[in-house]
């Protein structure tokens, strides 16, 4: 039976095994430190940079976290030994530019090179984002990306509320809410994130109550006013995203305007009947909500969701695909709906995509910024578009 030192030896006669100044000098020069480390041991320390992947994780999560295997890795753990068989690993699986760091984190502190420290997870909160964690997409430094991300739902109706809940279970740390109105009975059928022992509560203290029991991580700031020029920048600055969810134009122009003009990405969404519509609109990367829009219909030909209907399911898929835009966009993950209208047909189930480019004739750009002013619209809209309420915006599907 071979023993551990055997196994190590024999190890050690194909792994590379550099020193920490040799190591530091790799990473200075373009080379990624892969911590293999546990999680609970990251809070002793990380050198930034670093990939972390648990050893138990590595063979299942390496290709997708460094899909390049020409990529130059340089391995490390605690001590060096779990680098060490980490580094054989990888060279299995053909990663062929690998080092293993030898005395790890340990050595690298004690020989008083740069490192950080470590923000590990509480066990809760470790049990909360498993699944998070476990996709090397995410793992532990997006949870706490997601932790310290702000996210401000303009609505907290048939669009907000799936929104706001898988973006609180998600563990977004701070959400604004953003509505006027209050629960009424005929918002149950869509808009989950209420009940019926708060019919007549404000929306934003009904949200705020089931975000605090789904997710004491979440802090959660409401506010039951009426969006218009005056308050707009200050309720949306300071967010990393913003989720429109609200059902009238002047809302959407004052929201578009005051976006442009702060640089803030908006996950747009809009239900009608048994359609819905999703985009993100990121001033800063390509076409607002004015480029796919420029001017308003007519109030006769947009009616409101009281007025025409809507399947109560339907908010609940297109706001959970902005919920899914707004993370992506906090991680920096896959293909954001920048440019794109992406259109849900539940009657045929189906979806269509289709092509959004900025207009060269729109004055309302992140260019002009400075030019910009974010002026109220409420002319734009007739009172049957604000569903339920006697003051234009903000309402919710």
């Amino acid at each position: 039976m071979t023993s551990l030192r055997e196994l190590l030896d024999a190890t050690r006669d194909r792994v590379t095994e550099v020193g920490v100044h040799v190591a530091a000098e790799m990473i200075a020069s373009g080379a990624v430190p892969l911590d293999v480390r546990e999680a609970e041991e990251l809070v002793a320390g990380t050198i930034a940079g670093s990939t972390t992947i648990t050893r138990g994780q590595l063979e299942l999560s390496i290709e997708t976290a460094v899909p390049d295997k020409e990529t130059p890795l340089v391995v490390l753990c605690g001590g060096g030994t779990r680098s060490l068989l980490a580094a054989d690993s990888l060279a299995t699986l053909g990663y062929h530019n690998v080092v293993s760091m030898t005395g790890g984190f340990n050595a690298w502190k004690d020989a008083g090179l740069p490192w950080g420290d470590g923000e590990a997870l509480d066990t809760e909160q470790r049990a909360r984002y498993q699944r998070h964690l476990s996709l090397p997409e995410v793992g532990e430094a997006g949870q706490q990306t997601l932790l310290a991300s702000k996210v401000l739902l303009l609505g907290a109706g048939g669009l907000g509320s799936p929104a706001a809940l898988y973006l609180a279970a998600a563990g977004v740390g701070t959400l604004g809410i953003v509505d006027m109105d209050v629960v009424d009975a005929s918002n149950l059928q869509r808009q989950v994130i209420h009940s019926l022992d708060r019919v007549g509560q404000k929306k934003v203290d009904s949200a705020a109550e089931t975000i605090r029991r789904l997710n004491p991580d979440v802090q959660v700031h409401a506010h039951a006013v009426r969006l218009d020029a005056g308050n707009v920048l200050e309720l949306i600055e300071g967010y990393d995203v913003i989720i429109d969810g609200a059902d009238n134009f002047p809302a959407r122009y004052l929201l578009n305007d005051a976006s442009v003009k702060l640089g803030i990405p908006v996950v747009h969404g809009s239900i009608f009947r048994f359609e819905g519509q999703v985009s993100v609109f990121d001033p800063q990367r390509g076409p607002t909500y004015r480029d796919m829009l420029p001017t308003p219909p007519a109030a006769e030909f947009a009616p409101s969701c009281a007025e025409a209907g809507v399947l109560g399911a339907l908010p609940g898929i297109v706001g959970s695909l902005q919920a899914i835009e707004a993370i992506k966009l906090l991680l920096g993950l896959g293909d954001p709906l920048i440019g794109r209208l992406l259109v849900f047909d539940a009657l045929d189930m189906a979806f269509s995509e289709y092509a959004l480019n900025s207009d060269p004739e729109n004055p309302v750009t992140f260019d002009r910024r400075d030019l910009v002013e974010v002026s109220d619209l409420d002319e734009l809209c007739s009172p049957n578009l604000v569903a339920g309420l006697t003051d234009p915006p903000v309402t919710s599907h």
